[in-house]
């Protein structure tokens, strides 16, 4: 199945856009190959308002942010999840407004077992006002907002839903331009592909992630990435089968038209793909199941 793919997005660093009567999006400027343009920092509401996302700490778009709630109340600050694209900026905005910030929990803390060691490049000094669970609503003068709980790009990531639109902020579990990378530990694949399955029960109509345009066929975008995520563990299969071995091996081959400076990252998604395949039996690692393994079939 074809993952419907959309690229295309009017905007202007530091203006704001109106994407709905509710709803206004500023983008920082700090575009790369994991944000695309940058980062979609949300405004909901009119007079007494919600930001989702803030974004980096770049002083220019907080400035951009306060720029465009000039004359209202920031009563709400929520985020999906503690990358570096998206909570730091809650420090420089809670400079100017005290609003109390809403989030799964600080960084890793979807992860069950204790002592697990996580990526150092996420804001570990991020840690909620108010720490949200999946169906929580949280409310402001005019709006309201339902928490979903989709952990697997991170364990603690949220997205938001705002039931009079059908909207859901997507974060970076479900974008309309690129897949997420999942890197293990703190990502992992059987959760997000379960948080995928969360998504097809729903009714949202349409998303809007955190990087680039919306995704406007929702149902149809996740089953496409439920399809992609199985279609590469059947290409590590096909790897194994024919005598490749370890997971850098195998991202050349998966991989083909991506640039190889990319190469890092795709290795961290084919590694959460092999410890799902490890879980389920189906391949064994020789020693612990990581980067460096040498994987057979079971």
């Amino acid at each position: 199945m074809k993952i419907p793919f959309r690229r295309e997005l009017e905007f202007e660093y530091g203006a704001v856009t109106q994407i709905s009567p509710n709803i206004r999006r500023v983008i920082a400027h700090n575009p790369s190959p994991f944000t695309l343009y940058g980062t979609g920092t949300y405004i909901i509401g009119k007079g007494n308002v919600a930001v989702i996302d803030p974004g980096p700490a770049d002083a220019k778009h907080i400035d951009a942010v306060l720029d465009a709630t000039r004359g209202e109340r920031i009563t709400h600050i929520l985020v999906t999840h503690t990358h570096t694209d998206h909570s730091p900026g809650c420090r420089l905005l809670r400079e100017y407004c005290d609003a109390p910030t809403y989030a799964f929990g600080p960084h890793g803390s979807g992860i069950e077992e204790e002592g697990v060691q996580i990526e150092e490049s996420a804001d570990h000094d991020f840690d909620p006002d108010h720490a949200v669970r999946h169906g929580d609503r949280i409310d402001g003068v005019d709006w309201s907002m339902e928490c979903v709980y989709t952990p697997g790009h991170t364990s603690n990531h949220m997205c938001y839903a705002l039931p009079d639109e059908k909207v859901l902020f997507t974060g970076d579990h479900v974008m309309a331009w690129s897949t997420s990378v999942i890197s293990p530990p703190d990502g992992d694949m059987r959760r997000y592909l379960q948080s995928l399955e969360l998504l097809l029960a729903r009714d949202d109509a349409y998303y809007w992630p955190t990087h680039g345009p919306a995704v406007l066929e929702p149902k149809r975008h996740v089953r496409a990435f439920i399809a992609h995520r199985h279609d590469r563990e059947q290409q590590i299969l096909r790897c194994i089968e024919g005598g490749t071995q370890l997971i850098n091996d195998m991202v050349p081959k998966m991989y083909t038209e991506l640039p190889e400076f990319m190469y890092p990252a795709a290795a961290r998604s084919v590694l959460a793909a092999v410890v799902h395949l490890v879980q389920r039996g189906e391949i064994v690692a020789d020693g612990d199941a990581g980067l460096n393994a040498r994987y057979r079939l079971a």
